[in-house]
């Protein structure tokens, strides 16, 4: 409605919203409480900005492949976010690989860099594995220690990787549970007494004649009960 002025106007203010009374324990403006502080919000995650603390704590892994004369050695530090909470995580930070052989060193160091790069940037890195183990050498792969077929050094390499992932929790190691750990030593031991017992020369122990296991990419598969059945991990063509 409007509203008629008699006197001359010689103040003004603005008019605001009316506020509800506080009470005296409430914490004073722009304060927050502790009662309803997240703790969540404080948990640090992985990021490319996150400083490079001055120590990180690593492994190093050595890879001696027929392919080179030299042996390669794999370095992986790790960043531990959270340290002493219960939102304690370690990592990968930063990968080195050195050798003394030089044929390889130009792409040795793009590989690093770029693998750095991810493991910066956070998330979920474990895609680099599958990516590096999928990588075929034209001249064709070889077997290391173990009777394990490696397509290539690169292949390896994310092996290594895949290995470190394990011990530090970001990929899970199911493994062989009890009943199957059992089965694959009964099928080896039943094995053994109806061949020969195998050279110190085989690798692993597995039979000389053992072929690759697709499953497990172990020198281990041998025909029993008219099946072929692996004697690393149990894994069997007839199921």
């Amino acid at each position: 409605m409007p509203i008629r002025i008699t006197q001359k106007i010689k103040r003004f203010s603005v008019a605001e919203p009316t506020r509800p009374a506080q009470p005296d324990s409430a914490p004073a403006p722009g304060t927050v409480a502790n009662a309803t502080k997240d703790p969540a919000t404080d948990v640090v995650q992985m990021h490319e900005k996150l400083e490079r603390p001055e120590v990180l704590i690593g492994s190093t892994y050595k890879i001696k492949s027929p392919l080179v004369e030299h042996a390669m050695y794999v370095t992986i530090n790790d960043i531990v976010l959270n340290e002493g909470t219960e939102h304690e995580l370690r990592r990968p930070f930063e990968v080195f690989i050195n050798s003394k052989n030089m044929d390889h060193f130009q792409w040795i160091v793009a590989l690093t860099r770029i693998m750095s790069a991810v493991f910066r940037k956070g998330g979920d890195v474990t895609f680099l594995v599958d990516e590096m183990k999928a990588v075929f050498d034209p001249r064709g792969g070889y077997f290391k220690a173990g009777g394990v077929y490696m397509p290539s050094i690169v292949a390896e390499i994310g092996s290594v990787v895949e290995e470190h992932l394990k011990s530090i929790g970001m990929i899970a190691s199911p493994g062989m549970d009890e009943a199957q750990r059992a089965l694959v030593e009964q099928k080896r031991a039943a094995y053994e007494k109806k061949q020969p017992v195998p050279d110190a020369a085989a690798p692993d122990g597995f039979p000389p004649g053992a072929s690759l296991c697709l499953k497990c990419n172990t020198q281990a598969m041998v025909m029993m009960d008219g099946c072929q059945t692996c004697l690393s991990c149990g894994y069997s063509k007839c199921g």
